[in-house]
């Protein structure tokens, strides 16, 4: 479910309209989560670290109002709830986009990211789809083979687009901590740094306690 923003009423309204005149409205930034519980919490439950994380990234980003935020047809709305649009990769080394419902429970989350994963691998090319092309998911990637400290995005500019864009790199040791490098990228008519800090706020409170249900 959608609800329509009230652009007169808006307190972002002049924000919105400044930013949407621009060629690249986008800004972004990288910075370190510590993954060290998360990464021991996956081990013991046995699951994927990247389902792990996946999941809390995207339960982190539906308790960030603006990140739910999307421009339709030259309107903002506001979604009830966000899913994610994941590339992932084949044997080969290919890639292909998904669609992985979100859900609260982080066994059911994993029955939809298992199913995407395995029709990837059956698959050929992008699997563009109606379902990967819905505004109401966040853009997610998985770059594990880097350590990354900045990342850019190949963005047609002609094509309206305002889904937040999330990379998740190669983790490092430092200490006790494990660093796992996140860049993401907002809409600036949507979002500031104040909510690109809440989302990493949220992020590192869902990697060390995981506020979703596992089973």
């Amino acid at each position: 479910m959608k609800q329509l923003v009230d652009l007169s009423t808006w307190s972002r309204q002049e924000h919105f309209t400044f930013f949407s005149a621009f060629e690249e409205p986008f800004f972004g930034l990288v910075a370190e989560v510590d993954a060290s519980q998360a990464y021991a919490r996956a081990k013991s439950l046995g699951v994927s670290f990247f389902q792990l994380y996946l999941h809390s990234a995207l339960t982190a980003v539906n308790a960030v109002e603006a990140l739910r935020y999307r421009i339709e047809d030259g309107q903002v709305y506001r979604y009830d709830q966000i899913h994610a649009s994941a590339t992932l990769t084949r044997p080969d080394h290919t890639f292909a986009f998904s669609f992985v419902p979100y859900a609260a429970s982080l066994t059911e989350f994993g029955v939809g990211l298992t199913a995407e994963m395995e029709a990837v691998r059956q698959s050929n090319g992008l699997r563009l789809s109606p379902a990967t092309a819905r505004p109401d998911v966040i853009h997610f990637s998985a770059i594990p083979w880097v350590t990354f400290t900045g990342l850019t995005h190949a963005r047609a500019f002609a094509h309206p687009d305002s889904i937040p864009k999330i990379s998740v790199g190669r983790a490092r040791r430092q200490g006790e901590a494990l660093l796992l490098p996140v860049s993401i990228n907002v809409h600036h008519g949507l979002a500031d740094g104040y909510h690109v800090g809440l989302f990493l706020e949220a992020f590192q409170r869902e990697l060390n306690a995981g506020a979703g249900t596992v089973g």
